[in-house]
């Protein structure tokens, strides 16, 4: 094995996608290394060359950065589940604004009017409404834990360490959600070692207990799934009664049998065991109805925040025929809907327009349309004539972006107005870059939907251009301003 390059005193100057650190080496090459802050002074040893850039992990801190801060969980490095613990919150916002900044400058290469300062999060800590943990036979160890001695093979219950999937982080206190979701998976945990119940192993694909969700509310109401190997009808009711005895605050109890190989439950039966099936929650005028594969904004608090910029920028005026594009279980389009004349949405997943019509029903909601399909399928010629042309278009895709053919799609239609919300902001420039023949892009608003991680939402406004001339290059005339 050839031996890894160690590089000293390397300074960080910037922050880039997914939380990485950049620094350079010798000869101007990009090294990027996790777990440092702008300002850092490191040793770091090279994992992994490519042709424009290099991997690096940190093996010594030379000089702190002033951005840096203590971290307040102990299972800081080991899960993570949140990078930026070691940051200071006012570092990481504007770490995050430059991330934006950065992926329009040089993704999107287009101009902005109007690029305005993140939002922060009035919560950096128990503001997730969801949560998964997987049970395991195997821990994985902090080399503090291997060099003390401590074994591998115990039951846990917590997150999976980034790249193994077989070793488990036993988490006892996470500070993502808020009470009671540690007492109820430390006495999860607890209650099926006393039982005698196995956990699972994911290398010999055997073990009783396999993962629990837990969703929680801001009405105070909280969901819990419990994911077992196989169908042990006795062992199951004992440990489920005991939860429920525990926790009488539990108002929706699940439980599912996962015969597979992945922890992934959506694609299974749910069995109702205890209350009324699904929890509700409450943004804005809408109480949404949320079920057991529903899905719903992780951060109820700031999800709020992140839609009142959406029907901002949107400039509703009551009379406006809106398209409602990767629309999940509906939220925007129900957030939105008293605001204009109607709402026609579109989801790729059927379980998700199904949450979205019971919904709007519960709610009296009667000018939202929904379809579920794939975007680029459903939003055809004949879809347009018959729900009309929009005078405002909403898109909130996933990760990846919006596929191109609905991008082109978007330009023949030419709706005055788009709102795109993204979680993503590399694909959001880069499909505004392709917007761009025909938009002016007047509005980025950056939220902060995660504090202590990498991830940003990031909303923008596109408006149909009148004439040739960008709108920017318009400003710059009129006063004068070169470059």
């Amino acid at each position: 094995m050839a031996k890894q390059r160690i590089i000293n005193d390397v300074k960080i100057t910037g922050i880039a996608d997914k939380g990485k650190g950049i620094a350079r080496d010798a000869d101007g090459k990009v090294i990027f290394v996790d777990q440092v802050a702008v300002g850092d002074v490191i040793n770091l040893r090279v994992t992994k060359k490519k042709k424009d850039y290099l991997e690096g992990v940190k093996i010594a801190l030379q000089e702190a950065s002033a951005d840096r801060v203590k971290p307040f969980c102990e299972h800081y490095g080991a899960c993570g589940g949140c990078q930026f613990q070691h940051v200071s919150y006012e570092a990481q916002l504007r770490y995050k604004q430059e991330v934006v900044e950065n992926a329009i400058r040089r993704i999107g290469r287009i101009e902005v009017a109007e690029l305005l300062p993140i939002l922060p999060a009035a919560r950096t800590q128990y503001y997730r409404n969801k949560l998964e943990f997987a049970f395991s036979n195997k821990q994985w160890l902090t080399a503090e834990q291997f060099k003390a001695g401590v074994s591998f093979e115990k039951n846990v219950l917590g997150f999976h360490r980034q790249g193994a999937f077989d070793k488990i982080v036993d988490i006892q206190h996470c500070y993502l959600q808020a009470d009671p979701s540690n007492a109820i998976r430390n006495f999860a945990r607890q209650k099926a070692t006393e039982m005698g119940l196995t956990f699972w192993d994911a290398r010999e694909q055997h073990g009783q207990m396999r993962h629990i969700l837990i969703r929680v509310t801001t009405t105070g109401e909280i969901m819990l799934i419990v994911s077992f190997f196989e169908n042990h009808e006795d062992d199951i009711k004992k440990l489920l009664d005991s939860l429920l005895e525990a926790f009488p605050q539990i108002t929706t109890l699940y439980y599912c049998i996962n015969p597979k190989v992945n922890d992934y439950v959506l694609d299974l039966d749910m069995i109702l065991y205890h209350g009324k099936g699904f929890i509700e929650e409450q943004l804005g005028e809408v109480n949404f109805r949320i079920g057991p594969k529903s899905f719903f904004q992780t951060n109820s608090h700031q999800a709020k925040v992140l839609y009142d910029v959406v029907a901002d920028f949107a400039q509703f005026q009551g009379h406006e025929n809106v398209y409602d594009l990767y629309t999940g279980l509906g939220s925007i389009a129900q957030y939105v809907a008293h605001k204009c004349r109607q709402v026609t949405g579109i989801e790729e997943i059927a379980a998700a327009i199904d949450d979205a019509w019971q919904n709007a029903e519960r709610n009296n909601i009667n000018n939202c349309i929904f379809y579920a399909g794939d975007v680029k399928d459903i939003l055809s010629p004949d879809f347009i004539k018959k729900h009309g042309k929009p005078d405002v278009v909403i898109t909130d895709p996933p990760r990846a972006g919006m596929h191109k053919d609905v991008v082109e799609t978007l330009l023949k239609l030419q709706a005055p107005r788009i709102v795109y919300v993204s979680c993503n902001p590399a694909t959001q420039a880069r499909d505004m870059n392709l917007l761009a023949q025909k938009y002016d892009v007047l509005k980025v608003q950056p939220v902060d939907m995660f504090p202590n991680t990498h991830h940003i939402e990031s909303v923008a406004l596109l408006e149909l251009r009148k004439s040739g001339v960008p709108v920017i290059s318009k400003i710059k005339n009129l006063f004068g301003i070169n470059g």
